[in-house]
């Protein structure tokens, strides 16, 4: 009997301290892994991976960063000179309460005063230039251009490109507007809490010519966003009413500017996807009963014909409805195909660009680890960057493995996707700077190297960049004056 009890004894000791060193162990790495969220100072262009490298090649390298030999700073790739019409604008960022049209007030931070910020609307070829103030944000702001192949040093990534600016201070921006789309803006200085707290807006680039084929078509701006708990589509809780003649053509703006995947199906009337991410599809085929996924950070325009009576409604489980049109409101329609642009449109005759061999391949597994999400099992700085030369051509392999929807977004370029699971794309040529991926998929995307700088590459559900998604894309032998951490008070991904 006593033997029993010492046995049991000892399970029972044994057990508890299985349990501590469990608690422990979880601690510890939650504490290390938070460490990297937090670091005390980076240098964001010196992150090469040094395994593979022997003695002398490491040695080699400090020396020539050391030196400055053939290294050009972040901070001088600066807009080119042009002969475009200049567009100006001042932004000032704000500590503000807002009352919503539901009748509630809510603190947030804003750019002159409203969130969304004001649209920013210029044309193919103007000179934009944006002096951003901070008036009373304490931690700093900045402005990224998402989307808008901008120079190195106005990408507006705190640490990175930039200091972030305190209260009292300002940046001016400069940049030429050189492809026509829909893009938006939001500060990337704390990224997650300053989008959610407002610190955003869209930015419309017009082409310089409009295309005889459509004068009639109209067209309107929905940008969604998730201020604290609350959901708005242009600032408003009560959705969006877009006027439109029977026999028009509205050409739809959607812009994700929230975390999570949106869902928007179209009632009254076909529909075409006419351009993702602000890069038009080529033939873009009659879609009806089709439910569209536009992914965090994704931009989505699509050309609706206002019904003879009757209105058209787009509808998103996640947020309030848009109506276009007048009259008796369409029978909604459950369910539907989801719209997968794998086949979407027909291909480009004599497509050339799908014949370029690839000079670098990456692969990027997008997962998760115990407390943070991760790219190849690992977080934040600790992930080996993309190194790359200008000029090159770059195929990387994107998987979700896990952890939730991750819509991947590359700073400063334009990627075309090649494939989806093995398959080719068999319809238009698809060119994004944002890939919604959901778990399993896996996509082959080739960028050209064409804007030499220091480039973040992350995922746009903001809270998975800040739990760790984030890594770089570095040109080699560009250099920045400025350190992310606590040190600087530069957090890009907080």
């Amino acid at each position: 009997m006593a033997r029993r009890k010492n046995v049991k004894r000892l399970i029972n000791i044994g057990l508890s301290v299985i349990v501590v060193l469990m608690i422990v162990a979880a601690v510890t790495t939650y504490f290390w892994q938070m460490r990297l969220q937090k670091p005390d100072e980076v240098n964001m262009a010196n992150m090469a991976d040094m395994e593979g490298m022997t003695h002398m090649e490491h040695m080699a390298s400090m020396v020539a960063a050391d030196s400055g030999e053939g290294m050009v700073s972040c901070a001088a790739i600066t807009a080119p000179e042009s002969s475009g019409p200049t567009r100006k604008f001042d932004m000032t960022a704000a500590r503000t309460t807002l009352k919503l049209d539901n009748g509630k007030t809510t603190d947030a931070w804003t750019f002159n005063g409203s969130s969304p910020g004001p649209e920013l609307r210029v044309t193919e070829g103007d000179r934009v230039v944006v002096t951003l103030h901070n008036k009373d944000i304490e931690d700093g702001v900045t402005i990224h251009w998402h989307g808008i192949a901008v120079p190195c040093s106005q990408d507006g990534i705190a640490g990175v490109t930039q200091d972030a600016v305190l209260p009292g201070g300002q940046f001016t921006f400069t940049f030429i507007a050189t492809t026509p789309g829909t893009y938006w803006y939001h500060s990337h200085q704390m990224s997650s809490i300053q989008a959610s707290k407002g610190l955003l807006g869209a930015v419309i680039i017009e082409p310089k010519q409009q295309p005889e084929s459509n004068p009639s078509i109209t067209e309107a701006t929905a940008l969604y966003q998730q201020l604290g708990s609350t959901m708005l589509v242009n600032g408003s809780t009560n959705g969006l009413s877009v006027p439109g003649k029977p026999g028009e053509q509205v050409r739809l703006r959607l812009i994700n500017a929230g975390n999570e995947t949106m869902e928007f199906g179209v009632d009254g009337a076909p529909f075409r996807v006419m351009a993702m991410d602000g890069h038009d599809l080529h033939n873009p085929g009659l879609l009806d009963g089709t439910i569209v996924p536009v992914g965090a950070g994704q931009r989505y325009d699509l050309l609706i014909k206002v019904p003879e009576s009757g209105q058209v409604v787009i509808k998103s489980p996640e947020s309030s409805s848009i109506m276009i049109g007048s009259g008796i409101q369409p029978q909604h329609s459950e369910g539907g195909q989801l719209f997968s642009f794998v086949n979407y449109g027909t291909p480009l005759p004599n497509d050339s660009a799908l014949h370029i061999e690839p000079d670098r391949r990456f692969e990027l597994k997008l997962g998760q680890t115990l407390f943070t999400k991760s790219i190849n099992g690992k977080s934040f700085h600790e992930i080996p960057p993309m190194d790359v030369k200008m000029g090159e051509h770059i195929l990387i392999t994107v998987s979700n493995e896990g952890g939730g929807d991750h819509p991947f977004h590359i700073h400063g370029h334009v990627f075309r996707v090649l494939s989806r699971d093995g398959v080719a794309l068999q319809g238009s040529p698809v060119y994004l700077d944002t890939l919604l991926t959901k778990k399993g998929e896996i996509y082959e995307l080739m960028l050209e190297a064409n804007n030499p700088g220091l480039w973040m590459a992350h995922c746009h559900d903001l809270k998975h960049a800040s739990m760790g998604m984030s890594m770089m894309m570095n040109y080699v032998g560009i250099t920045t004056p400025y350190r992310v951490g606590t040190k600087s008070g530069n957090l890009p991904d907080l």
